[in-house]
């Protein structure tokens, strides 16, 4: 099946109407832009979000891409600038968070994923959005599974899917995954092909993370391998109970949140 054909079938299982709203969380990487070029084709409905990380160089590059990439597609775009937003850019941001940690303890990712999960959730609600959509792709899903299969917490798993499987509520927007069950070379071989604008640059700040140990693990493996881990994964993750602890809402941010203080906020206290 070609990437076009299994993005579509992905977007059957996940059954949203064209009407609805979806924000495309675009990073200026070949993934969101492939994701968002493809929901447009496909006729939804779609808006472009990038957080400008402040990240230097890269970011400048990164939202070049995301500019040139909208205007191509004709969306609405949306910036959310973390330094006017939240007084630092990420690098800054990130470096007093860890300061405050036991050495080592929490990795650059883990600081930043944090920061644009909140982000992203809040600003789509507030853009009255009915989906964020990411481009996330198979060999990501392979690499998170992996990561907690080795780290022995399988569970953190359980809400992965092509749609989020988290408990449902008024301040949650629902996450898709229309390029879950792709391969990234797939999607490399096709921004390139269709000359989409993406900046292939790695993040200068993803050097330390445990994730990219599994990642050149995974990077080794065959195809057919990566594509029967996920597999395997699906069924397992069937028969792991999910965390149905009660949403409720950050005292700190009125945020949602497992706990009375939800991560991001225990991060910048």
């Amino acid at each position: 099946m070609n990437l076009q054909s299994q993005f579509k079938k992905t977007l059957r299982k996940i059954k949203l109407s064209k009407k609805d709203k979806i924000i495309v969380a675009l990073s200026g990487g070949k993934d969101s832009s492939v994701t968002a070029y493809l929901l447009k084709k496909f006729g939804y409905n779609i808006e472009g979000f990038h957080i400008d990380l402040k990240i230097g160089k890269y970011s400048e590059e990164c939202l070049e891409s995301v500019n040139k990439l909208c205007k191509q597609l004709d969306i609405k775009f949306h910036i959310y600038d973390i330094k006017k937003e939240m007084g630092s850019g990420m690098c800054y941001l990130r470096s007093a968070i860890q300061s405050k940690q036991k050495k080592g303890m929490l990795k650059n990712c883990a600081v930043c994923g944090v920061l644009k999960k909140w982000i992203l959730n809040k600003e789509a609600r507030r853009l009255k959005a009915k989906a964020i959509a990411t481009g996330h792709h198979l060999d990501d899903e392979v690499q998170t599974f992996m990561t907690n299969i080795f780290k022995g917490s399988p569970e953190l798993s359980s809400n992965s899917g092509p749609i989020s499987k988290n408990i449902k509520d008024k301040k949650l927007v629902p996450r898709i995954k229309p390029l879950f069950h792709i391969f990234e070379d797939d999607i490399r071989e096709f921004s390139k092909k269709n000359k989409l604008p993406v900046n292939y640059d790695k993040c200068p700040c993803a050097i330390d993370s445990y994730r990219i140990q599994v990642r050149e693990f995974i990077n080794t493996l065959p195809r057919k391998d990566k594509a029967n881990i996920l597999k395997n994964s699906e069924q397992i993750l069937k028969k792991i109970k999910m965390d149905d602890s009660k949403i409720q809402y950050c005292e700190m941010c009125g945020e949602p949140s497992r706990k009375q203080v939800c991560k991001k906020c225990m991060l910048m206290e």
